[in-house]
């Protein structure tokens, strides 16, 4: 799993038991999932198709720094399946843990679109010398 994006938990973030408000979370995750799979799939028409069960573990209060973690599971002909798990960056302790989000590539009419893609690329490999 690759903990790239980090989140400051700020007023605005929190609940009304002053801890991280779920909703919150999920935007982000969700938002963090749409870029990695748009720079995946080379197509910004990419949306979120599924969540399975989200797993909240523990949680987190003001001033914390959250990182969220995804990794590719699956290419499937138009999609791409993720795993996600957010953590306390200082403690180390898993926030939530999602086994399976699926982004789908669309095209320009709103039907998925076959990728072509099998494995995880990086935008370095695509670029000519």
């Amino acid at each position: 799993m690759n903990f790239h994006t980090r989140k400051w938990i700020k007023p605005e973030d929190l609940n009304p038991n002053g801890t991280l408000f779920g909703g919150r979370l999920l935007e982000w995750i969700d938002e963090e999932s749409a870029l990695y799979a748009i720079i995946q799939l080379e197509n910004p028409k990419t949306v979120t198709k599924y969540m399975s069960e989200i797993n909240f573990r523990s949680s987190a209060k003001k001033g914390d720094i959250v990182e969220i973690g995804l990794e590719a599971v699956k290419f499937g002909t138009s999609s791409l399946t993720l795993a996600c798990e957010v953590r306390n960056k200082m403690t180390r302790e898993v926030i939530i843990t999602i086994d399976t989000i699926i982004m789908v590539s669309l095209d320009e009419n709103g039907k998925p679109k076959p990728h072509g893609k099998k494995e995880i690329e990086f935008v370095k490999d695509r670029l000519e010398d």
